[in-house]
C-alpha cells in the first residue's frame, strides 16, 4: 500500500514538473518569436511614420499575441517584447486592450506575471527610468508612484495625460493566488524620437 502511495505521489509531482517545464518552454519560444517579428518590423518603421496620422483616425485592431511594444527597464534589467491582450502572459508581458499603446495620449496599461516577465517589478523606485519603443516611436518615461492595491480594484484609469502603467500580483514571492496587485506608474519626460532599426 505505501509503495502504490509513494508510486502515486512520484508521477504525480513528475507529471506537475513536467507541466511547469513545458510552461516555460512553450513561453520562451513565443518570446523568441515575438522579438523576431519585433526585430524585422524595425525596418518598415519609415513607412509606419509616414502612415502615423493616417493609422490615428482608422480604429485600430490588432490580434491577441501581436507584438505591439517593447519594454526595456534597466534598473532591473528588463527588456521584454509585449504582446497584444493580457489573458495569456506565458509569453510574455501584455498590453490591456482598450489602453493606450505606449507613446499615446491616455494611460497605456502593461501586465505582467510576478514569476516570469515581472518578477523584479517590486525592485523598482520612483525616479527609476523606462524606456519604450512602439515602432513609430521611442519614449522614456520616469517611474512617478510605486503602490499596491487589492487585486478586485479598478487599476486602469482614464488619464488626459500620457501615462504607462505597469502592474503585476502582489507580493511576488507568494505561494497560490496573489491577494493584491502591485502598480507602478510612469510619466513620458522625452518627445519621443524614432527608434533606430537594428544594422545588418
Amino acid at each position: 500500500m505505501r509503495k502504490s502511495i509513494g508510486l502515486s505521489l512520484y508521477v504525480t509531482g513528475g507529471l506537475m514538473l513536467s507541466f511547469s517545464a513545458g510552461r516555460y518552454v512553450a513561453g520562451a519560444i513565443t518570446a523568441q518569436h515575438a522579438r523576431r517579428i519585433w526585430d524585422s518590423a524595425a525596418a518598415k518603421v519609415s513607412v509606419a511614420l509616414a502612415r502615423a496620422t493616417q493609422r490615428q483616425l482608422v480604429n485600430r485592431t490588432i490580434d491577441d499575441g501581436a507584438p505591439v511594444a517593447r519594454l526595456i527597464i534597466p534598473s532591473i534589467d528588463l527588456d521584454e517584447i509585449v504582446l497584444e491582450g493580457s489573458d495569456e502572459l506565458n509569453g510574455g508581458p501584455g498590453h490591456l486592450r482598450g489602453s493606450a499603446l505606449p507613446g499615446e495620449s491616455g494611460n497605456a496599461v502593461i501586465t505582467g506575471e510576478r514569476d516570469r516577465h515581472f518578477s523584479h517589478l517590486d525592485a523598482l523606485s520612483a525616479g527609476d527610468t523606462i524606456v519604450t519603443e512602439s515602432g513609430m516611436s521611442r519614449d522614456t518615461w520616469i517611474v512617478m508612484q510605486k503602490r499596491v492595491v487589492d487585486k478586485y480594484d479598478r487599476v486602469v484609469a482614464h488619464t488626459p495625460d500620457t501615462t504607462l502603467t505597469l502592474t503585476t500580483s502582489w507580493p511576488i514571492r507568494f505561494v497560490g493566488p496573489a491577494p493584491e496587485r502591485l502598480i507602478v506608474t510612469a510619466s513620458r519626460v522625452s518627445r519621443p524620437t524614432a527608434p533606430v532599426a537594428p544594422a545588418n
